[in-house]
């Protein structure tokens, strides 16, 4: 009896959205992948608008974007990622992330959803030798038969994707 309460507990609990041995992500997409975020990083979600762009900055950096006063680097995950760059659709959006105890958005396909994925369901990302770096990668997740990349946000970010943002305003 006690061990069927449980179950039922832990069902309930997943279907509101609280966790108890795993963790919650923002999942999103680019193309036909799916990654996630930790749900602790990200701050907003913004529909694409347009960026001011910044001259001499790798080809990811899209620009800046003023959000409420605070100059926010944009990165674009399907240059970054070595992607093809696609016309952007009324879905593209842009994830407000803490990075490095900094703000940054990432624009991204689609959001998806928010998904619970218990611990037993992560595995560490594949190792595929010394000319694939994966890591960025806290693992890959599986929620049903999908499998989400797992990005670790302070690896994906290197530290001339995260500028002082006060240099930038000056």
């Amino acid at each position: 009896m006690a061990a069927a309460v449980e179950n039922t507990t832990q069902e309930l609990n997943q279907q509101i959205g609280l966790t108890t041995d795993g963790s919650q992500f923002l999942t999103f997409q680019l193309g036909e992948e799916l990654y996630g975020v930790d749900i602790l990083r990200v701050q907003e979600i913004k529909g694409y608008t347009a960026v001011t762009r910044i001259p001499n900055t790798p080809p990811h950096i899209k620009g800046v974007l003023n959000l409420r006063g605070t100059i926010v680097p944009i990165v674009e995950l399907r240059t970054k990622f070595g992607m093809n760059t696609i016309e952007y659709t009324m879905f593209t959006v842009i994830v407000v992330v803490v990075v490095r105890e900094k703000i940054m958005g990432l624009v991204v396909d689609a959001v998806s959803d928010v998904l619970n994925i218990d611990k037993k369901d992560i595995q560490p990302a594949p190792q595929f030798g010394a000319k694939v770096d994966v890591s960025f990668l806290n693992g890959i997740g599986k929620s049903g038969d999908k499998l989400i990349a797992l990005l670790d946000m302070d690896r994906l970010l290197s530290d001339e994707d995260v500028p002082d943002t006060a240099a930038i305003a000056a």
